[in-house]
């Protein structure tokens, strides 16, 4: 029963907060009536009930709590030596580095922000804080700078931490009494790298002793890099937090446009030596696209079929494997005048000229795009379409229709050139 409801938190909360909260929890006794858990502190137990009360009561009619002091007791404390170099300190993802890291309009100005801060620790963004969606790479960015500072600057000490983890330090230093060991620790950092600040909200205590630690490494010149979902302004901290946050350099990472998603995709592909047509990037690409975690979670479950089933990658595996997780873009209202600017910037040709009565095959063809994308997505009489190119029949629209819908079966430029033209209407 236990493992199911552990199971059903699957969705529920993050990696980080499962191991830091839920893993330490003990089962001591279970019957049909009731089951006994074993909490390392009343943090877990608070944690546990706050968070998870209505999960806990659908598998188990009563849960009581044991706090697992007793049996503390009877093991004589060994006290951890302290990290003496930054090998010690560090727990970084072998993977998260900057050369892993695609580029595209997006994040470029974010892990331009990053590189300076290691490559100048202290001296450039302080402090750098990081914002945007989950699984948009703001991890990476953190653990790639820990990385850079680790290779260039050896003497520098670095911590990187999620702030989950920083509670739980604080929690373990305030039971064992040992708060000011813990305080002189991290305020001897040159560099303090926190992931997900957003889990400090509504911890008052805990946020007082991080905005203290903020503020002596600020002091000092020591770097400070966070990252975090939501801009400092509509974070629930304290203004004091808030505009410690905001003194640097507050950079955004927004989802990756369509290319970078390709390269990702062929880049992640690549490391796991996995065959993908470019044509097979670009179906995936083009269905999911909401973040990067999704995209190698993908490729993952992808490469897992490919090599159990001895397969090559097509679009029919692709569908049959990754259909579950294909997203559709919200739809927009479109018009013609808009379909017509987009196809102009395509083709480099001026709108005037597709709705005038050249043939010029430079004009005509982006023409036929243009009527084939109006039918396709807007819903309206032909005719009336057909009037918005400067008074053409709808006969011509539709002999426009029909070519451009066969030519796209087997012209991958032309297809790709119309998945442009509607990704432009969709910005």
């Amino acid at each position: 029963m236990w493992t199911q409801f552990l199971e059903s938190l699957g969705e529920k909360c993050t990696g980080s907060e499962f191991d830091n909260w839920i893993a330490p929890i003990k089962v001591i006794e279970c019957t049909a009536e009731c089951i006994t858990l074993e909490v390392p502190n009343i943090f877990v137990q608070e944690y546990l009930l706050d968070n998870y009360k209505k999960d806990l009561a659908n598998f188990f009619p009563e849960v009581k709590f044991v706090i697992a002091q007793a049996q503390k007791k009877i093991v004589a404390p060994v006290e951890a030596p302290t990290p003496t170099s930054t090998e010690q300190m560090l727990k970084l993802n072998p993977q998260y580095i900057f050369p892993n890291f695609i580029e595209g309009p997006a994040n470029q100005f974010v892990k331009s922000a990053a590189m300076g801060v290691a490559t100048r620790p202290g001296r450039s963004y302080n402090p750098l804080f990081i914002h945007g969606g989950v699984g948009l790479g703001k991890t990476h960015l953190l653990h790639a700078i820990g990385h850079h500072i680790r290779e260039h600057h050896k003497k520098v000490r670095i911590q990187c931490i999620t702030t989950e983890a920083f509670i739980n330090d604080l929690v373990d230093n305030l039971r064992n009494k040992s708060v000011d060991k813990m305080k002189k620790f991290y305020r001897s950092l040159d560099v303090l790298l926190v992931d997900d600040i957003q889990f400090l909200q509504n911890r008052i205590n805990f946020e007082e002793e991080f905005c203290n630690t903020f503020e002596t490494l600020i002091n000092q010149s020591k770097q400070i890099v966070v990252t975090s979902d939501k801009p400092p302004g509509q974070l629930k901290l304290s203004e004091r937090m808030v505009a410690r946050m905001e003194w640097g350099l507050v950079a955004h990472i927004g989802v990756p446009d369509f290319e970078t998603r390709v390269a990702i995709l062929q880049h992640k592909a690549e490391q796991k030596g996995l065959r993908l047509p470019q044509k097979i990037s670009y179906f995936i690409a083009e269905r999911i696209f909401n973040n990067i975690r999704q995209l190698e979670g993908a490729l993952n479950r992808l490469t897992a079929y490919s090599r159990l089933m001895g397969l090559d990658v097509t679009e029919e595996i692709v569908e049959k494997t990754l259909g579950e997780l294909f997203q559709s873009a919200p739809q927009k209202k479109v018009c013609v005048d808009n379909i017509l600017k987009s196809v102009a910037t395509i083709y480099e040709v001026k709108v005037n000229d597709l709705k005038s009565t050249s043939r010029s095959k430079s004009v005509a063809f982006p023409r036929q795009v243009a009527m084939y994308l109006a039918k396709e997505l807007i819903n309206d009489s032909l005719m009336k379409l057909a009037s918005a190119f400067g008074g053409k029949t709808h006969s011509t629209l539709l002999h426009a229709w029909k070519k451009i819908s066969l030519q796209i079966e087997k012209d991958e430029t032309l297809r790709r050139q119309i998945q442009m033209a509607k990704r432009n209407l969709e910005n």
